[in-house]
């Protein structure tokens, strides 16, 4: 049986407010995430939901708690043991691209690899199939100002899936589109799902939730549902 690719235990993360008490955004969270769930993360603003997501993507440090990625303890990892692992492990969709301006759609997928060490004969070869596979390859040698705001949204999903990640975090990847291209990233989404894609969600938008498979819905840093999704 293989690890849960995620596993928390007593997860929580308080900020300092300066010479107030510390503010605690996430509260004892407990749960684990198999291979090949399709979560989503849903709650008011200020629940916790981005918070929950920087720490899984490491991206921040909780305050107390365990956090096992595939089995292996990261609270205690330095800050370049921590890049590493996310670099190989962690694919992240963000609601506003982070494309490089510089670069055109090529150059932006590849960006992970470099940071991976990958030859450049391997690095082309696997963004082309990339690219291909969500639809871009006219545009491939388009910069992010001559491409719509759902093409963006295409690299960007092309660039989380660069070094096979085991862990696939998106946040709100729809939160910016018009419904018909929104359409188009969710429809991107389920398919990686049906590929096997361990998948993890941001969004206020219930009907892209209810197309996951599970929902954790948090409030005021707590987890208050865990549950198959409609």
């Amino acid at each position: 049986m293989r690890d849960p690719v995620v596993h928390l235990e007593g997860l929580s993360r308080a900020y300092s407010a300066g010479t107030t008490a510390a503010v605690a955004a996430l509260k004892s969270i407990s749960l684990s995430i198999d291979p090949g769930e399709y979560v989503a993360v849903m709650g008011p603003s200020g629940s916790g939901k981005s918070t929950l997501l920087n720490l899984l993507g490491l991206l921040d440090h909780p305050t107390s708690g365990s956090y096992m990625l595939a089995g292996r303890e990261v609270g205690g990892l330095d800050d370049d043991e921590r890049s590493s692992l996310r670099n190989r492990y962690i694919g992240f969709i963000f609601q506003s691209f982070n494309l490089f301006p510089q670069l055109d759609v090529i150059g932006n997928v590849e960006v992970p690899m470099l940071y991976a060490g990958v030859h450049a004969r391997e690095r082309r070869r696997k963004a082309e199939a990339l690219i291909e596979m969500v639809g871009l390859t006219p545009r491939r040698h388009h910069r992010p100002t001559q491409l719509s705001g759902g093409e963006m949204q295409r690299v960007a999903v092309a660039r989380s899936l660069v070094n096979d990640p085991l862990l696939l975090l998106a946040d709100e990847p729809t939160g910016n589109l018009d419904s018909e291209t929104a359409e188009v990233i969710a429809g991107l989404l389920e398919d990686l799902h049906r590929r096997g894609r361990t998948i993890v969600l941001v969004t206020h938008n219930s009907e892209l939730a209810n197309r996951t498979t599970r929902i954790l819905r948090l409030r005021s840093g707590e987890l208050q549902r865990d549950g198959a999704a409609a």
